[in-house]
């Protein structure tokens, strides 16, 4: 859904289709999340005498109305009558509830969806509201509240004592829909990365050495301050990382493409933090002084550069797809890394090394040229 998986779908002759998955460890999971149709569907519950009766089974289903049962096997009679379905859905999350902390499933309806929800709820209160979820043809239902208030907004949470991996797999077929034909796997291959595996080692080895790089230039040029630029961009590495593994994202060379150019980005922010702190020593101000005015200084500048920057990633992010839209996404997670790992880790650094002297005479940042007088300083 975020590009970051790259899956690979395709016809293949008149009623074959390939869907390759890359970086899938569950098998069975994949086939049976890809072989299953999910359809939501909301009605009312038929609370007559004759559904009274049906519901214990004492009597037939009266005519307009079904009989399904939810997840605990206890019959539910639901009229036919359809109020809404799936195609006003507009996006599907799991969740959990407020008060109770159960696995749910939150719902965002469209604006015919979200209007004639509010007009059933306002007009069917102290009444039961049952949704459906078809499977394969299957009705089940999730749940059955009764409707307290009018529910406006197009917001709806459904709940059933549903675990945390139902309500994600619910969601996750709410959101991509019904299938218009069944489906019936013909083949499944599993292939090793060895194809991929020269031109991962080649990203690695391209996101190394520009790191590397970029290290040696910011040390030798900054001195101290380089080093603790190369640690905040190390961090920054790590903590983008971290998020993608959030996300489940699946190592490919875009993704790998956007982490070299992260690289670049990111140490801009300590550039212009250094450069601050040496303008500030040029000017006379003591050390201490130079270090809090550079930072406090550098990062309204460095808002409006990245800021610039995330726009054309969103860009990216809303109108591309597949690759491009995985590359989005790491370089937009990049931009939000730099900008917190550049200054406020950075500045941690500094003021862990510097803060515990009382009397700072000296800071090590290079050499700090005075155009007013044609000599440099170099501090040690």
């Amino acid at each position: 859904e975020l590009g970051v998986a790259e899956p690979v779908i395709q016809q293949q002759g008149l009623d074959r289709i390939v869907v390759q998955l890359p970086g899938v460890q569950d098998t069975a999971k994949a086939k049976d999340i890809l072989g299953r149709t999910a359809t939501l569907e909301v009605r009312l519950v038929d609370e007559g005498s004759e559904a009274r009766a049906a519901e214990t089974g004492t009597g037939p289903v009266p005519f307009g109305s079904e009989r399904y049962l939810d997840r605990e096997g206890i019959p539910v009679i639901v009229k036919k009558q359809v109020i809404l379905t799936g195609e006003n859905l507009t996006d599907a999350q799991p969740g959990f509830d407020g008060q109770t902390q159960e696995p749910t499933v939150n719902l965002s309806l469209d604006a015919k969806g979200a209007r004639i929800f509010r007009d059933v709820t306002r007009e069917n209160i102290n009444k039961r509201m049952a949704i459906l979820l078809f499977e394969k043809g299957k009705g089940e239902v999730v749940t059955a509240p009764v409707i307290r208030a009018e529910i406006g907004g197009g917001r709806v949470q459904i709940s059933g004592r549903m675990t945390t991996v139902e309500a994600a797999d619910t969601a996750l077929l709410l959101r991509a829909g019904s299938l218009a034909a069944p489906m019936e796997i013909i083949e499944e291959r599993t292939i090793g990365p060895s194809l991929g595996a020269e031109n991962i080692a080649k990203g690695f080895l391209s996101v190394t050495w520009g790191f590397v790089a970029v290290a040696i230039f910011m040390c030798a040029y900054y001195m101290l301050f380089g080093v603790i630029s190369s640690l905040a961009l190390a961090f920054n590495l790590l903590l983008l990382v971290a998020v993608l593994s959030m996300l489940q994202a699946t190592l490919t060379l875009p993704g790998m493409a956007a982490m070299a150019l992260v690289l670049g980005m990111a140490i801009d922010a300590n550039v212009l933090i250094n450069e601050r702190v040496r303008e500030e020593l040029r000017n006379g101000a003591s050390p201490q002084a130079a270090i809090h005015a550079g930072y406090d200084r550098a990062w309204a500048t460095i808002i409006d550069s990245n800021v610039t920057t995330l726009i054309a990633g969103l860009a990216l992010l809303a109108f591309g797809s597949g690759p491009v839209r995985g590359f989005a996404v790491v370089h937009c997670l990049g931009i939000l890394t730099s900008m917190f790992s550049g200054v406020f880790f950075s500045r941690g650094l500094v003021n862990l090394w510097y803060g515990r002297q009382k009397k700072l005479k000296t800071v090590s940042i290079g050499t700090v040229w005075r155009p007013d007088s044609g000599t440099e300083v170099t501090t040690p």
